[in-house]
């Protein structure tokens, strides 16, 4: 049997007819699925979003206190302006000044210009005119007197858990009289109440009043 071309043209006329609709739907679904992914943000721009660097709070003269084991103060952080951030519940503060506290010794005063407290409450970082200040101790029955100490440097790293403070900036240390000067930083021990210098030291050093004041 022979067709001619009139015959073929007409049978694949008739075929696309039948296949209109299934072709209109496909068009349609791809149309709508174009349309979709075009107005739908991409999933990883969600998620940075959530994860943004933003402020959940903040406080006015806020205080953060923390206890040992014997319900007595531990530390006591203060600051003029206390912000929280909840993606990675660390905490920024302006003039942040950190009371350290032990059984029968003066209580140690760190503070600066700024401070950022982790969101594990381990490390609090100061930046600027950071100081330490331990003002003088009369001597006790289980502790000796102890002199007028301020230290100064331009950033203090306080380990909290360890009662350390340090930096590896240069640091200025005043004891009584006595004045020296790190060009690497030191370490401050809040158990011993005492001062270790690194680097190159210079200064002086004063021998201390009698009264031990």
């Amino acid at each position: 049997m022979q067709f001619n071309s009139q015959q073929i043209k007409f049978s694949i006329g008739r075929t696309l007819l039948r296949l209109m609709p299934l072709i209109l739907m496909g068009l349609l679904t791809l149309v709508t699925f174009w349309l979709v992914r075009k107005n739908t943000p991409p999933e990883h721009s969600i998620l940075e979003r959530v994860r943004l660097h933003e402020p959940d709070y903040i406080i006015q003269n806020g205080t953060l206190s923390a206890l040992n084991e014997q319900g007595n103060t531990k530390y006591r952080i203060l600051g003029n302006k206390v912000t929280h951030y909840d993606d990675d519940a660390s905490i920024d503060i302006d003039l942040p000044r950190m009371r350290l506290f032990q059984p029968d010794k003066a209580p140690v005063t760190v503070k600066s210009n700024t401070g950022h407290l982790d969101g594990d409450l381990t490390i609090l970082e100061l930046f600027d005119n950071a100081s330490i200040f331990r003002p003088p101790q009369a001597a006790t029955a289980t502790e000796p007197a102890t002199l007028r100490m301020l230290a100064s440097s331009s950033y203090f790293k306080v380990l909290i858990n360890d009662d350390i403070v340090k930096t590896d900036k240069p640091i200025t240390l005043e004891q009584g009289m006595s004045v020296m000067h790190s060009t690497d930083g030191g370490i401050f021990d809040n158990i011993q109440q005492s001062m270790t210098l690194s680097g190159q030291v210079k200064g002086r050093i004063e021998r201390a009043p009698r009264n031990g004041q």
